[in-house]
C-alpha cells in the first residue's frame, strides 16, 4: 500500500487548531512580503497605527498598546525615526522618558501601507466572497476576544 505524497489524515484536516496556523503561517508570510515592498514590517505598521489612531505615546506605552516587546518597540522606532516617520521628544512630566509621534511622513507611508495590506488580505481571502469575509472576521474575532492572553 503506497502513502499518497500531500495527503493528510482526516483529524489533520479538520482540526480548527491546525487549520488557523496554517492560515497564520501563510498570513504572516504575504503580509511581511508586502511590507518589504515598502522597506517596512509589522511592528512598523503597528507603532504607526498606534500613534496615528490614539496620538503621541510613551516607548512602554506603545508597547503596552501593541503587545510588541519593550526592546523590540525600541528598535523599531529607531529605524523609523531614521526614515523621518516618527519623531521622539522628552516628556515634559518625565524628562527620562520620550514621547513619540508620527510625523506627515508618517502618516503618508501608513497610508501606503493600508493600501498595500488591503490588497494582500484581498490575496488571502480571494476564495471567499465579501459576506464570507465578513462572516470569518467576526467569527475568529470572537475567538480571539474568548481566549485569555490575547489582545483583542
Amino acid at each position: 500500500m503506497e502513502i499518497g505524497e500531500g495527503k493528510l489524515p482526516q483529524r489533520l484536516r479538520r482540526l480548527p487548531s491546525r487549520l488557523i496556523n496554517q492560515l497564520a503561517l501563510s498570513a504572516n508570510r504575504l503580509v511581511d512580503r508586502t511590507l518589504a515592498t515598502e522597506r517596512a514590517r509589522r511592528y512598523h505598521y503597528a507603532l504607526l497605527a498606534s500613534l496615528e489612531e490614539f496620538g503621541p505615546a510613551s516607548q512602554a506605552d506603545l508597547g503596552r498598546r501593541t503587545g510588541i516587546d519593550r526592546s523590540d518597540v525600541v528598535a523599531a522606532l529607531n529605524e523609523l525615526a531614521e526614515r523621518a516617520l516618527v519623531e521622539r521628544s522628552p516628556d515634559p512630566s518625565d524628562r527620562r522618558r520620550n514621547i513619540v509621534s508620527i510625523t506627515m511622513p508618517g502618516r503618508q507611508h501608513l497610508d501606503r501601507l493600508d493600501g498595500l495590506l488591503t490588497g494582500a488580505q484581498d490575496e488571502l481571502l480571494a476564495p471567499l466572497s465579501p459576506d464570507e469575509r465578513r462572516q470569518l472576521i467576526e467569527l475568529v474575532t470572537r475567538v480571539v476576544e474568548h481566549r485569555p492572553g490575547t489582545d483583542g
